[in-house]
């Protein structure tokens, strides 16, 4: 059974280092289970609207460059944070983007993306089911957040993870240099939840002490404990790593980033989250009297393919061309995902689930997975993770350094 016309791809949201695997995946399946044309739509939607649309086969013409693509960081297709209205008949928005799929003979959707990307999926799909529509909507997840629910993890979130847990690692090493009490504070990536920073704890092995606390949004900071605590571990751990997340707040519902100053909005009306780390590190400092570093990883976190993690890479290719596949069955309104069957050995398998169970939904780390005190991970969180970030991925080098390919 294939789709009976042409299909279109689009990215949107923040990327991540396996993005471009899941748009190779939908490309893959779309090779194998469409009639028609592969599009690609600029910026997202908000491009969509304005007919910036290419047909992928002009761009991807060989197995190299479907390879080349898995491997390059960033969204191929660019990307866009833009929230759809809600979906009410009349709406020229709505009725624009539908006009450009019966224009263009679209009967296959499929968006990259994390929360509000899913968000788009269900409200194309509802219009489309309340207009007798029969293009089919699905969504592929990404997120290096991994805050998405149903799906046992997101991709992107393991080639991220493994980043994250090498830094940490690497920053434990460098800051035994030399002999004197100090606090590197480094500050990752998750707004409402902790599992990046969670799993900056896969550091911790035979040769790395990992780091000293780990500080999860899903626990309130605590800043009087905190310093207490690193006073006391500093005695016997001159230098020590603590690990925070971006969007830590006081029990109060404050952002510890602004403490600092106050922070602007984006286009989603998110606070913009950053600054956490040097926060904390100015206050211990002055109230400690140590040395204190603050690092931010950033856009790092998600953009490092050079580190991807193999299984991630290979799992969010799956993810994408099963899309493709359940829209050849008639499925519309889904997310594609991914289910856990076994732990020893690691097997997951994809599946699909209806989109309005997903979007505008979050997945916080389980109080199991956090420690007695709130200042750490457990084991529990070690053994979900470690899976994630196992493999390497071979680079496609030119004159040194992998190689990327990009649109014109």
């Amino acid at each position: 059974m294939k789709i009976n016309g042409n299909i279109i791809i689009g990215q949107s949201g923040g990327p991540t280092a396996a993005i471009n695997s899941s748009l190779a995946g939908v490309f893959c399946g779309g090779k194998k289970f469409c009639d028609g044309k592969i599009y690609g739509m600029r910026n997202g939607v908000e491009g969509l609207l304005d007919e910036r649309i290419i047909e992928l086969s002009d761009y991807i013409k060989s197995d190299r460059d479907v390879e080349l693509l898995k491997r390059t960081p960033s969204s191929y297709l660019g990307s866009c944070r833009f929230k759809l209205p809600e979906p009410v008949e009349g709406n020229e928005i709505y009725e624009k983007l539908f006009s450009i799929f019966e224009k263009y003979n679209i009967k296959g959707f499929f968006y990259i993306g994390g929360n509000d990307s899913m968000d788009t999926v269900k409200k194309l799909s509802e219009y489309a089911a309340f207009n007798g529509s029969d293009v089919r909507f699905i969504g592929v997840p990404k997120t290096i957040d991994n805050d998405l629910v149903i799906t046992d993890h997101t991709p992107g979130f393991g080639s991220a993870a493994k980043f994250v847990a090498t830094v940490t690692k690497e920053l434990v090493r460098d800051g035994l240099v030399y002999e004197m009490e100090s606090v590197t504070i480094v500050e990752i990536m998750g707004r409402d939840a902790g599992w990046l920073t969670g799993a900056s704890a896969l550091s911790k092995g035979d040769d790395c002490e990992g780091p000293a606390m780990v500080l999860l949004p899903e626990v309130p900071f605590d800043y009087e404990y905190v310093k207490g605590r690193i006073a006391e571990i500093i005695k016997t751990q001159k230098s020590i790593v603590i690990t925070v997340s971006e969007g830590v707040k006081t029990a109060d519902g404050k952002y510890v980033c602004e403490l600092g100053s106050s922070k602007g909005t984006d286009t989603f009306g998110h606070t913009m989250l950053t600054g956490t780390a040097q926060t904390i590190a100015t206050m211990l400092k002055n109230d400690l009297g140590i040395k204190t570093r603050a690092v931010e990883l950033s856009t790092l976190q998600r953009c490092a393919s050079h580190i991807a993690s193999l299984t991630d890479l290979t799992e969010s290719a799956a993810v994408g061309e099963y899309a493709v596949k359940a829209a050849s069955e008639g499925q519309s309104g889904k997310m594609a995902l991914l289910k856990r069957i076994s732990d020893d050995p690691y097997i997951c398998v994809t599946d699909t689930a209806d989109v309005r169970e997903v979007a505008n939904l979050a997945k916080s780390v389980p109080l199991s997975m956090i420690n007695e005190n709130g200042d750490h991970v457990t084991e529990e969180f070690i053994k979900y993770v470690r899976p994630l970030i196992e493999g390497e991925v071979s680079q496609l080098t030119v004159n040194g350094l992998p190689q990327h390919i990009k649109l014109d």
